[in-house]
């Protein structure tokens, strides 16, 4: 559980932006029924998930945890602006990061480079020849 405990806690304020604004304790200071509000969203979307959805849910808590504070700032921002996407730039964004996935850092920086020179008919057709991989629903 403790290692779950930073990746719950973001899931249970992120839901919660009423607690965002109240000046919180840390966690052992809270009082057990602060710790109960905190983790009864969790439990109850950890108890309804597949094993699959909950075996990602750990994984995504476990690399969490091991990220420097620098790391961590850099996932929200890049998860900020990919909320704030259209819907063809997401799918963009999906196939490229498909991609690259499998790459090394000097391939990556190459298909980055290829992606900024592209126009845009030549990215949609890079898109079609290169989809994204499909996405479990959330």
């Amino acid at each position: 559980m403790k290692t779950l405990l930073p990746y719950l806690l973001l899931l249970a304020c992120a839901s919660a932006p009423a607690a965002a604004q109240q000046q919180l304790p840390e966690w052992d200071q809270l009082t057990p029924a602060q710790r109960e509000t905190l983790i009864a969203q969790v439990r109850d979307r950890w108890n309804s998930s597949s094993p699959e959805r909950r075996q990602r849910s750990y994984e995504h808590a476990r690399s969490w945890q091991q990220m420097t504070p620098q790391q961590r700032e850099q996932a929200r921002r890049g998860m900020h602006r990919f909320e704030n996407m259209s819907p063809d730039q997401r799918r963009d964004a999906q196939a490229l990061f498909d991609k690259m996935r499998g790459m090394d850092k000097e391939q990556r920086q190459q298909l980055r480079e290829q992606w900024n020179r592209m126009s845009v008919e030549q990215r949609r057709q890079w898109v079609q020849a290169n989809p994204p991989a499909p996405r479990p629903p959330r």
